[in-house]
């Protein structure tokens, strides 16, 4: 809609009655406000980082926001430790581990290159303090040692983590070591690191606390997380560094800003320097453009069905668990939801069962589709109601 004040004002300044100038006016003022309402801010592409793979997703929604090369293989470095570190958060959850354990360690943990917890053999360890020496200080030493005490050896804890990345679905990752010490089967994805990284923050939050945790003294010596947005950016509370002359300098990091959580995954970058500013930029492109909202609630009542041959006529419909979009943030101003119920539904129905969809839309596009599941129970009618309801559709 065009509007040209010029031609209004020449309106008002005709002898025109007092009520015309009020109805221009007011016309005015609608159009403008239709205007601004139907204004949506285009968002502009994702920043390209001086990295060799990097990926930007929304914790709860899985929505990708931005990639580049994530299923390209690379050596992981330490953050092989996100695994190790998820398989004692799971031993410890399970009850077969405590942290006031003690482990003995032994000179091949001791024997660690690289980054260490200046562990001593022969000595013991609570695992709580080893699981703070893996997070914080990134001890390699640390990583052998708690495989060691779980699983008796490096490589049998080995066998655990990829059966564990098998479980969740990183299928292109292959551990060979618990530490990330480098090997050429040793490899993984920027895809499968959010994985991890996204489970340990979901199922172990308690845990997952450690990774902002910005410095851990063990035997007198007191290192600081090599993480060094956490001390630069509020919001950030982990993950984990990575580096290698191979893997390059790497870091997975997760931020939560005003409810809305994003890990990004920035992978073979030049420095230290370059991975914390090419990190810091991927995670504000994330929240200035981009929002997430709950949907749907689990339970709640969404729809509601005619169910036929039942002990009652209608079914309650919704979902099994809360659903979250990610759009941009002028988006969900046009979000829609259409009901689509299933051309006949016949009891018995058990609770669970699908009995429709719901299809979402934003800006005209389908942005996604969620099954609509019976919320109740509902048995089978009287011979009396099946006999009504048999006319009832006869005549329909």
């Amino acid at each position: 809609m065009q509007i040209y004040p010029e031609t209004v004002l020449r309106h008002f300044n005709t002898p025109n009655t007092v009520v015309k100038k009020l109805w221009l006016l007011l016309s005015l003022v609608c159009a403008i406000s239709v205007c601004a309402n139907s204004y949506a801010a285009p968002v502009p592409a994702p920043p390209q980082l001086s990295a060799n793979s990097f990926l930007l997703i929304d914790n709860v929604s899985g929505e990708i926001l931005a990639e580049k090369n994530p299923d390209e293989r690379i050596e992981p470095a330490s953050l092989t430790k996100l695994m190790t570190a998820y398989i004692v958060a799971t031993e410890i959850a399970q009850g077969t581990l405590n942290e006031s354990d003690m482990a003995i360690v032994s000179d091949f943990a001791q024997s660690m290159p690289g980054s260490r917890m200046f562990i001593e053999a022969g000595k013991t360890v609570s695992i709580g303090d080893l699981l703070r020496g893996l997070i914080v200080q990134s001890g390699n030493d640390a990583s052998v040692a708690l495989a060691e005490h779980i699983a008796a050896s490096e490589q049998g804890f080995v066998s655990m983590m990829n059966r564990m990345a098998e479980t969740l679905g990183m299928t292109n990752t292959n551990f060979m070591n618990a530490s990330g010490l480098p090997d050429d089967d040793h490899y993984t994805t920027a895809r499968d690191l959010s994985i991890i990284a996204r489970r340990m923050i979901q199922d172990f939050p308690t845990h997952y606390a450690l990774y902002s945790q910005k410095k851990f003294k063990y035997n007198n010596i007191e290192q600081n997380n090599r993480n060094k947005l956490l001390w630069r950016d509020d919001s950030v509370d982990g993950m984990k560094t990575g580096h290698t002359e191979a893997a390059g300098y790497c870091l997975v990091a997760s931020a939560n800003r005003d409810d809305m959580r994003l890990t990004s995954i920035v992978l073979g970058t030049a420095s230290d320097k370059t991975r914390l500013a090419e990190t810091q930029r991927l995670l504000n492109y994330g929240f200035r453009f981009f929002r997430t909202k709950r949907i749907y609630e689990a339970g709640e009542v969404i729809s509601s069905a005619r169910i036929w041959m039942g002990e009652s006529e209608e079914i309650s419909l919704g979902v099994a668990e809360d659903l979250y979009v990610t759009l941009p943030r002028d988006a969900f101003d046009s979000l829609h939801s259409q009901i689509e119920l299933s051309g006949y539904i016949k009891a018995p129905a058990r609770i669970g069962q699908e009995l429709g969809r719901s299809v979402l839309t934003a800006d005209n596009k389908v942005i996604g589709e969620v099954p609509l599941l019976a919320l109740q129970k509902v048995e089978e009618g009287g011979i009396l109601r099946r006999m009504k309801h048999s006319i009832m559709r006869y005549f329909q």
